[in-house]
């Protein structure tokens, strides 16, 4: 019986049930095992303020280096760019949306002009979303918001708020979507949003093997792409760094960013190359960023971070 860590969010459970299926698929028999994060326990402190990368992880690192289960399944966005020693990434799992959503009160705000004529307060954890949104709307007021799904729902719903802001994977996923939000298509998506990724034991090779046959490898290069392209630049959920590859016609198009807290500076790559071509290319697009325009950016968030 393979043992399945997931944390205890609805999201979460949905996302180890999936992989639970596809193991049942291969003729393997699993169980989800339930751990609780550090990112769970805190639901006040801002994630940027929690020490960053592996937040929503950790626990199940130690669990699984303690062998107390066999794999964890994970939202790949929260993912630390450097697994620690012992564990590997086993599987990507076909990726879902990589938008993100506006949920907004009652029936307004459903075009661009309105949300730029209105002074709105804006809900949202990440730093990313933050600094993206006050770019295209610096006359706006940004609050925290922290929880899972079900949580920030609720509390956008008992707050003065006009909106907040969610990944649309995550709410699409477990059937929470409302009717009153609009994608924010011009929101580039956190490295590797939208995708949920497996890890096992390094030296587990029979259930990496396992686990190989569901791996989508278009998903998977596009991921790494980004997260390459993250972890050359700065690297966690404490930097605005935003970036999307999806492949279309064998070729790979690349957008990223990098943003000042505060959203006033940004500096964008554009890219397009062969699949061929693009298995280290993540690393080069972020030397390329850096190079014009986006180190003065960089030094400035590690200035700030007190690094």
């Amino acid at each position: 019986m393979i043992r399945i860590g997931t944390r205890e969010s609805q999201l979460a459970v949905w996302q180890a049930s999936q992989v639970k299926n596809l193991l049942s698929e291969q003729g393997v028999e699993a169980e989800l095992v339930y751990i609780k994060s550090e990112g769970d326990v805190d639901l006040k402190t801002p994630l940027y303020e929690m020490g960053v990368q592996g937040i929503f992880t950790r626990s199940l690192d130690i669990a699984l280096l303690n062998n107390k289960i066999d794999m964890a399944v994970h939202s790949m966005k929260d993912v630390p760019t450097q697994l620690p020693e012992g564990i590997a990434q086993a599987a990507v799992l076909k990726r879902a949306s990589w938008k993100d959503l506006l949920i907004y009160k009652g029936e307004h705000f459903t075009f661009d002009s309105e949300l730029a004529a209105a002074s709105c307060i804006i809900a949202t954890s990440s730093i990313r979303r933050k600094a993206q949104w006050l770019n295209r709307y610096p006359h706006h007021t940004i609050e925290n918001l922290r929880g899972n799904v079900n949580t920030r729902l609720r509390k956008l719903e008992e707050s003065n708020w006009n909106g907040a802001i969610f990944a649309a994977a995550g709410l699409e996923r477990i059937g929470l979507r409302p009717h009153n939000s609009m994608e924010l298509d011009w929101m580039l998506p956190a490295p590797a949003q939208g995708a949920i990724t497996v890890a096992c034991r390094s030296n587990h090779e029979k259930l990496l093997e396992i686990c190989n046959r569901f791996n989508d490898t278009d998903t998977a290069l596009c991921t790494k792409i980004e997260r390459d392209f993250l972890r050359a630049l700065l690297g966690g959920c404490s930097t605005p760094i935003s970036a999307l590859a999806t492949i279309s016609n064998n070729r790979v198009v690349f957008n990223g960013n990098i943003l000042s807290v505060d959203g006033k500076h940004k500096v964008e790559l554009h890219k397009s190359l062969a699949v061929t071509e693009a298995i280290e290319a993540g690393k080069s697009f972020a030397s390329e960023l850096l190079a014009n325009g986006g180190q003065e950016i960089a030094d400035g968030i590690q200035k700030n971070n007190g690094r």
